[in-house]
């Protein structure tokens, strides 16, 4: 059986790179989209980065388990080792030639992750993180921000189209709203991976979501708890391998109190 121990961070940044070489720049590709839902898009880029990473740690590591974004079944049994794949965090962003996006590819162990890369191709940035041996952008320390005040605090926004309709809809802006009216800024960039390697990094003080989806924040959150920093849920609970949750991310200090203002 393959253990943790046994993954090469290195293979696996080989593959990331390899797959954003062949696919993340098809401008063809791109433009070949279909809906999976309310403003859910998916394109051929997404699909031919899945497949290409799919196969290639299935090369390298044939018993560990995948899930990811583009799986027509997305259930994995998460008592063992389980890779978890975003293959384009940011497709919006991808199909308007925003250049924001990202390759989010995370290793959970028992629903706990264990190796976390992001890469966002167009400014060359790896972000990685290993538990327990810090996290990284392209091989330098990275800290959360040291920032003590929430209104002095630059925060980052996710938003769901998940049971959206105009009531939903108008709370998670209402809830949005006391956060601007708390903190010194709002951003909102369209890639959840990001924004957390971002706040990993300290260019984000804090991030939260209503909705976010596995993929899309294992990677990330493991970077910034190997950062310094804290990732729980709306409540304070622990992620773990919850396919939607909700998600509140910065350093002790931000996160505490962006959960006090959403229960105001």
């Amino acid at each position: 059986m393959t253990s943790a121990q046994q993954v090469d961070m290195t293979i696996l940044d080989e593959v990331v790179r390899e797959a954003s070489r062949r696919y993340m720049f098809d401008a063809v590709a791109v433009h070949r989209i279909r809906l999976k839902g309310p403003a859910d898009y998916v394109t051929e880029v997404d699909s031919s980065i899945q497949a290409y990473i799919k196969g290639e740690l299935a090369k390298h590591y044939p018993e560990i388990q995948f899930t990811g974004e583009e799986d027509d079944d997305p259930h994995a049994d998460f008592n063992g080792l389980v890779w978890a794949l975003d293959p384009v965090d940011g497709t919006t962003n991808l199909i308007h030639h925003m250049h924001h996006s990202a390759i989010a590819l995370a290793l959970l162990d028992g629903g706990t992750v264990i190796k976390a890369m992001v890469y966002q191709p167009y400014l060359d940035e790896m972000f990685t993180a290993e538990l327990g041996k810090g996290a990284f952008l392209n091989g330098k320390p990275i800290h959360v921000s040291m920032v003590a005040d929430l209104g002095m605090a630059l925060i980052g926004l996710g938003t769901s189209h998940k049971g959206i309709n105009r009531t939903t809809a108008a709370a998670q802006f209402n809830m949005f709203g006391k956060v601007f009216e708390n903190c010194a800024d709002i951003r909102r960039s369209g890639s959840a991976s990001l924004d957390l390697a971002w706040v990993a990094a300290g260019r984000l003080d804090g991030f939260l979501e209503r909705d976010v989806k596995l993929w899309d924040h294992a990677a990330g959150r493991l970077l910034v708890t190997e950062a310094g920093g804290v990732v729980t849920d709306w409540q304070g609970g622990d992620l773990g391998s919850a396919m939607h949750t909700s998600i509140v991310a910065g350093n002790a200090y931000v996160a505490e109190h962006l959960r006090e203002v959403f229960l105001q």
